[in-house]
């Protein structure tokens, strides 16, 4: 029995918490980045596994369309609503094409395109990865020669570094085109109008700002998803449970990267 006062057992147990969560959020980032060291190791060593990149751009770039396109029209309807009427009581509404091509270029549709297609491509490789894992199929894999990391995680990662700029420039489009219907039609904004000011105010750094960040997101949402598939452990219940992991830890990292890479391009790319 301890005879130490109750609140310094609640601090050590406090502390003891705190250094076993900063100890598996290390081991967790070392493992994925070991991940991604082998990921570029193995992704020049034949056989190239093209086939497996071109299924793989399919099922996390074309079966993503309709999620990104519906997504991104709709966001940019939203956008476009709320500041047109935040606007229209200072006599400024003619303003919102601008301010809405300024968020969508530098910071919605690629952060948010990440966000809501990650959780989707995240879970679908821990969940396929994982199912592998506990019916030994990766075993399997290992016990022919093959590199588990080859087969199954430079495809994922190379075919989402290669989609997810494709699908964010998707939302981009999209999403002005939504916000430049629902200014004309419920705010009689011209379209025209609507087009030309938005493109005075966007200048190819704020779009390289947004655009380039997603190749990185892309490599997150595939690290993480094949870090959780693989560590997976406990039948279909942990199938379950790395995929849930998988969806809180992408989005969660998205939005975190996305702060540190928002502030090193803006420091970057000047006007």
């Amino acid at each position: 029995m301890s005879l130490a006062p109750p609140e310094e057992q609640s601090t050590l147990v406090v502390s003891t918490w705190l250094g076993g969560a900063l100890m598996m959020l290390v081991r967790r980032i070392g493992n994925i980045a070991f991940l991604l060291y082998r990921s570029v190791a193995v992704l020049f060593r034949r056989p190239w596994e093209l086939r497996e990149i071109v299924l793989q751009m399919e099922s996390i770039g074309v079966k993503s369309t309709g999620l990104v396109c519906i997504t991104g029209t709709f966001v940019g309807m939203v956008m476009a609503l709320q500041f047109a009427i935040g606007l229209q009581k200072f006599g400024g509404m003619e303003y919102t094409g601008r301010i809405v091509a300024l968020s969508f270029s530098r910071e919605l549709a690629p952060t948010l395109t990440a966000v809501i297609v990650g959780g989707r491509i995240g879970a679908g490789i821990a969940a396929e990865i994982g199912s592998m894992v506990v019916t030994e199929q990766v075993d399997a894999i290992l016990a022919l020669g093959a590199d588990p990391v080859k087969k199954l995680v430079m495809p994922r990662l190379v075919a989402s570094i290669l989609m997810l700029p494709m699908l964010s420039m998707f939302s981009l489009v999209l999403g002005f085109a939504g916000a430049m219907a629902i200014s004309s039609l419920q705010f009689g904004i011209p379209a025209g109008f609507f087009y030309h000011s938005a493109l005075d105010t966007i200048a190819l750094n704020d779009f390289w700002n947004g655009y380039l960040k997603t190749p990185f997101f892309g490599a997150i949402i595939a690290l993480v998803g094949c870090h959780y598939g693989l560590d997976t452990s406990g039948g279909t219940q942990g199938v379950g449970r790395a995929t849930t992991h998988t969806v809180v830890v992408v989005s969660v990292s998205i939005l975190i990267a996305d702060f540190f890479m928002t502030t090193l391009f803006s420091a970057l790319l000047v006007r």
